[in-house]
């Protein structure tokens, strides 16, 4: 069985509550038991973790990295100045995918540069909270070379953001 970790970055423990206006109505705790559905019909076991903090996300991967073969994140707030977050990223040598609920190419109407796009082997932005989803499929699929249903262009075909629970 493939094991992943999904790290949760800065205010994302405030999905739901936070600006449900961009972000939606699902909370984190929902988006996590969504992923844990995905997980357990593809064969992956999960280990998820929230902070607010860097060096938090990253003592958390350390412990950790060599008992995982993947890795989703949301960097969150640490998108465009989280280095030492990218740097243990990269250090672990594992195939990541970055994940952003809204599109981030134009936040708050300010254009910042995704320092993570660049290493991420899936990149999912402005699919909504189901981005978590998609991106674990399609990041499993790459690591074992099976085709993931409907994971073909993440990184090119962003989708509207959809905070509907089914």
């Amino acid at each position: 069985m493939m094991r992943a970790a999904v790290l949760h970055g800065p205010n994302l423990n405030r999905l739901g509550k936070r600006r449900p206006d961009k972000y939606g109505h699902a909370t984190l705790a929902d988006i996590e038991r969504d992923i844990d559905d995905t997980a357990a019909r593809i064969g992956v076991a999960v280990q998820h973790f929230q902070s607010n903090h860097e060096g938090s996300l990253i003592d958390w991967l350390h412990e950790r990295q060599d008992a995982l073969d993947l890795i989703v994140v949301n960097p969150a707030g640490l998108t465009p100045y989280g280095y030492s977050l990218l740097d243990a990223l990269n250090d672990t040598g594992l195939p990541f995918a970055v994940v952003h609920i809204s599109p981030f190419a134009a936040v708050d109407g300010r254009t910042r540069e995704d320092i993570f796009a660049a290493s991420a082997t899936v990149y999912a932005s402005g699919m909504g909270w189901r981005g978590y989803a998609h991106a674990l499929e399609a990041l499993t699929a790459k690591v074992t070379r099976t085709p993931a249903p409907g994971s073909d262009g993440l990184r090119e075909r962003p989708q509207a953001l959809d905070d509907t629970l089914t």
